[in-house]
């Protein structure tokens, strides 16, 4: 049946990876994505903005046909209270995992798009993991609080696998309902989008 040619993973990696290409084509588009980015980004945040985005093309899914999505591994994060999150025993809401760092420039472009998401679903359907690579849950959580952002941070206590975060960031990892990786993208991106946010609310209704 032709709606079982893409899996869920390859529909979140074709939706970011087009996303993608109109920025890289179109500076215009660009800036209407990113909400307008301010005009006196330094270059070198220009720069780390442009590697991000290129690295996207290298979404690292298995996208097509109707193999199996793979489980989400047993990985372990804690917030500021020291309460622990499980991924691999979060079943029955979906689960945003965002990797990132104060200093970085993709990162913080892409925060108040992840913000507005946050505020599209109720905490049962998405859980939003802001996980600091830095592990400095004082600097970041400073971050959201100057900059009003109802995100809440994390960091890792056991190692993050490598098909998780291979060294670039923003990375973002999605997890269903059932506890499968059905995407994962590399830099950063306008989680607004309102395919994106589509592609979020049929995982989030299922």
């Amino acid at each position: 049946m032709k709606s079982k040619i893409f899996s869920k993973a390859g529909i979140f990696s074709a939706i970011i990876i087009l996303i993608t290409g109109i920025l890289l084509i179109s500076p215009d588009a660009k800036a209407l994505l990113f909400g307008g980015a301010k005009n006196n980004t330094s270059e070198s945040e220009i720069n780390a903005e442009q590697e991000a985005s290129v690295s996207a093309q290298e979404v690292n899914n298995e996208s097509t046909g109707t193999a199996e999505l793979a489980p989400a591994p047993s990985v372990v994060f804690k917030d500021g209270s020291g309460k622990t999150v499980d991924i691999s025993k979060q079943k029955g809401k979906v689960l945003f995992i965002n990797f990132w760092a104060t200093w970085c420039p993709p990162c913080i472009q892409e925060m108040p798009s992840i913000n507005e998401l946050k505020k599209q679903f109720d905490e049962k359907d998405i859980q939003f993991l802001m996980v600091d690579v830095d592990d400095n849950y004082k600097k970041s959580s400073k971050f959201m609080v100057n900059n009003k952002y109802d995100l809440p941070v994390y960091t890792a206590v056991s190692s993050v696998p490598q098909e998780f975060l291979s060294g670039s960031i923003p990375t973002t990892v999605i997890i269903d309902k059932d506890g499968k990786v059905v995407g994962r993208h590399e830099g950063g991106a306008d989680y607004m989008n309102p395919e994106i946010v589509k592609f979020f609310k049929e995982l989030t209704s299922k």
